[in-house]
């Protein structure tokens, strides 16, 4: 999976792309094929140095999605697989997939 890496601190040219392994999603999250990652302040912030990732927070940028659900956790009730979703993420959003909590996710309305 493709991901957008920070190459240390500072200004956009410290992203690059990199690879890693795709997420499973746990037992109460979904799988989110990423179409569109939001650029918010905190991932401004966080690139420039001024805002550290919280504690149990993915390293990756991207605090906001929409996309595809890929697939879901046992305990997921809400989603199922194929679903349009947008989610605020506890980072991660600046890749191919994102795992993220079933109750940090909205269904996307038809037409939208």
């Amino acid at each position: 999976m493709r991901y957008i890496k920070m190459n240390g601190v500072g200004e956009p040219s410290v992203l690059v792309i990199a690879e890693m392994e795709a997420p499973v999603p746990k037992e109460d999250q979904i799988l989110i094929e990423v179409a569109y990652a939001g650029v918010n302040r905190p991932d401004i912030f966080q690139r420039q140095g001024s805002y550290p990732v919280p504690p149990g927070a993915s390293p990756i940028l991207g605090l906001e999605v929409s996309g595809k659900v890929l697939a879901v956790g046992s305990g997921v009730l809400r989603f199922k697989v194929g679903d349009s979703v947008c989610a605020l993420t506890n980072g991660g959003g600046y890749a191919e997939q994102v795992c993220v909590d079933e109750g940090q996710c909205l269904p996307v309305p038809d037409g939208i």
